[in-house]
């Protein structure tokens, strides 16, 4: 059961802080008992083992509290993206079949007509409850029942909810609280939304695990973040790609007047990932997964790392690269990611009422990612981007993010996605998008690209956009940029 460690610690060390959120600070004995408060509320609500109960919350004590106390009932949290509206909100509130919504009043006006149940979150969730309450009996579930229902962003059709079991929530615990040598001394800086894989598992699992704190924001802020970090005393935050890449825009100065020593997450372009540990003198420790795989695959840890990969395979899974007919590549080639585990719990359960997705996914005994990469001669594994992003020009296949890394490091270039455009000729030409700053000529990018990137994979069109669509969790959404919408800059056309 995920609150297990809660439970304990609030038992062994009730007056230790749990959680920290603005001016507020919530123990752990505290936290015990806002959970138990809860799950009688919720139990009065008729929410019973094995229900899905949908969740529309914000990064706030409330999200935390209901979460726990659903899993002490045996219920099924899906935490819903708190941006969804329309078609996209209610599809899934219909596909995970929820009894039930808990959802904050700012996003009422977004609900369909169809929604569940409404139970509103408000401050009952998280005013202290009674300290001398008798302890509450709590329900004993094998490890393998389902805790949640995480959809994946759907950067191409229609979302797929990743079943989670208890065991794959413990497990992300006990291997990031080690990897990070995280002690009860840490704290933990938590800014991205609560409804994503990467805070649940890398930031409260290990917190929980290691006895440590949390320091809870309501969003990312750049401008803000060290000061968030002084103000709480955080050792070390969790992020994506993005984050990394809006801090090193940022941060222009070496930066050391803070608590930070660490960073985890994935996403992060290698020369990012050296900026951020030279400004702001820690360790990023960059690793790959997904959702489906609990979290992550591979880590760069204290105890292994290599800059540029996304690290050696987590403990108790085992990791390879295969080609077209699932035979796996020596050493340095490139081909398809699969994975599985060495254990039962430490992945996910299959997706939620679809059976041939899940089929489709997990064929010939291994999860296939989807994704490109390689393993070295040293056991470290080397992203190459998605399988279906690859570009597929005169022959070639090419890796969208080898040319987004390259067009990062003009100092006009605030953001960017590669995508492939059909050619009668090539089979595919490469458009990048990009969000210039004041003073960007496209016309220059061939010669600021010569030497950088071979002249094969060189931009043929630049489309110039406001903002790169992505989804919640920093997705690029590159369905959305194959159509050419705004002006277009033929470089073919500017040669010689």
């Amino acid at each position: 059961m995920i609150a297990d460690p809660l439970y304990a610690r609030a038992a062994a060390t009730p007056d230790r802080p749990f959680l920290l959120f603005g001016d507020l600070t919530i123990t752990y004995g505290a936290m015990a008992a806002l959970v138990d408060n809860a799950v009688e509320r919720l139990a009065t609500q008729g929410v019973t083992a094995g229900q899905t109960v949908a969740m529309m919350v914000g990064n706030r004590p409330g999200f935390l509290v209901a979460w726990f106390a659903l899993s002490e009932l045996g219920a099924i949290t899906v935490p819903l993206n708190t941006a969804l509206v329309g078609e996209g909100l209610r599809y899934l509130l219909e596909q995970s079949e929820a009894s039930l919504l808990i959802a904050e009043e700012e996003f009422l006006p977004a609900l369909p007509a169809s929604a569940p149940a409404l139970l509103p979150m408000d401050e009952l969730l998280e005013i202290a409850a009674d300290p001398e309450r008798p302890p509450r009996r709590r329900l004993a579930l094998p490890g393998g029942t389902a805790n949640a229902i995480l959809y994946t962003s759907g950067t191409t059709g229609l979302p797929k909810g990743a079943v989670i079991p208890n065991a794959c929530y413990e497990l992300a615990g006990e291997h990031m609280a080690a990897a990070l040598e995280l002690t009860d001394e840490d704290r933990i800086l938590l800014f991205l939304p609560l409804f994503h894989a990467n805070p649940q598992m890398y930031g409260v699992m290990s917190c929980l695990r290691a006895g440590a704190a949390l320091a809870l924001l309501p969003r990312f802020s750049a401008s803000r973040l060290l000061e968030d970090a002084r103000r709480y005393g955080a050792s070390g935050f969790t992020y994506v790609g993005t984050v990394l890449s809006i801090l090193a825009k940022r941060l222009t100065e070496p930066e050391r007047d803070h608590s930070l020593r660490w960073a985890v997450g994935g996403g992060a372009p290698p020369g990012v990932w050296r900026e951020i540990e030279e400004r702001l003198g820690i360790a990023v420790r960059e690793l790959y997964g997904m959702t489906e795989t609990g979290g992550w695959v591979s880590m760069n840890t204290a105890q292994a790392a290599k800059f540029g990969s996304v690290g050696a395979a987590r403990p108790d899974t085992e990791l390879c690269v295969v080609d077209a007919d699932d035979t796996q590549l020596p050493p340095g080639e490139k081909g398809e990611i699969v994975v599985r585990p060495r254990r039962p719990g430490l992945m996910f359960d299959g997706y939620w009422k679809k059976p041939e997705a899940t089929v489709a996914a997990t064929r010939n005994l291994w999860l296939h990612t989807g994704d490109r990469g390689m393993i070295d001669a040293d056991g470290f594994l080397h992203f190459d981007g998605r399988m279906k992003e690859l570009i597929r020009r005169a022959g070639e296949m090419i890796a969208p993010v080898e040319i987004e890394t390259a067009l990062l490091k003009h100092p006009a270039v605030q953001d960017c996605a590669v995508v492939g455009v059909q050619d009668d000729i090539l089979g595919e030409e490469i458009k990048a998008v990009i969000v210039p700053r004041p003073g960007f000529d496209p016309l220059e990018l061939p010669a600021f690209l010569t030497g950088r990137i071979p002249a094969f994979m060189c931009p043929r069109f630049v489309e110039l956009r406001t903002e790169i669509p992505k989804t919640a969790t920093q997705k690029v959404q590159r369905h959305l940029l194959h159509d050419h919408p705004g002006d277009i800059v033929d470089l073919g056309r500017h040669k010689g």
